[in-house]
């Protein structure tokens, strides 16, 4: 199965955006998606504001790889449906994302994937868990506190996910 994460990386950051330091945004200093507290975790520094304004790609990619895109087993996922739970677990965290894969495909849903979430998968129709991931996740932006401020963006997001990852099949 071909392995779709720099395809999906370009999509994502697309999403994510630069800066950030929104108040009501729980994550805090941001840059192309990463908050400051999982960059310091994953590369041990205490980074401050002038170089989190300056991550680039090369920064954030690893970061990405090893902690959303393989942890969630996106290389064993079918095209699209990588894209749906990478997108998902990168805007949610992880393990919300791999139960939603889970309840999508009709396995045991304990956030992490195995072989079992992968042959539910493999026997599971790839538009049918697209679509169903789309509306679980639309459901769960709804049940936010801060769904009055940020409702508009995410669920636009999550549409246009849901485009990309039917279109890569």
């Amino acid at each position: 199965m071909k392995d779709n994460f720099d395809k999906c990386l370009e999509m994502l950051l697309v999403h994510e955006g630069g800066f950030s330091n929104h108040k009501d945004d729980k994550g805090g200093l941001t840059n192309l998606g990463v908050t400051k507290k999982t960059y310091d975790a994953f590369y041990g520094t205490d980074i401050d504001e002038w170089e989190m304004k300056r991550l680039d790609k090369s920064h954030v990619a690893p970061i990405y790889r090893e902690g959303y895109w393989l942890k969630c087993k996106c290389h064993e996922l079918p095209p699209g449906v990588d894209w749906a739970v990478f997108d998902w677990a990168v805007n949610s965290g992880p393990g919300r994302a791999a139960k939603a894969l889970q309840k999508a495909v009709g396995a045991l849903e304990d956030g992490a994937i195995g072989p079992k979430t992968l042959e539910a998968v493999k026997a599971s129709n790839r538009v049918d868990i697209i679509e169903h991931m789309a509306n679980e996740r639309e459901a769960f932006y709804k049940s936010l506190s801060n769904f009055d401020t940020f409702g508009r963006g995410w669920l636009r997001r999550n549409q246009e996910t849901m485009e990309q990852a039917l279109a890569m099949g």
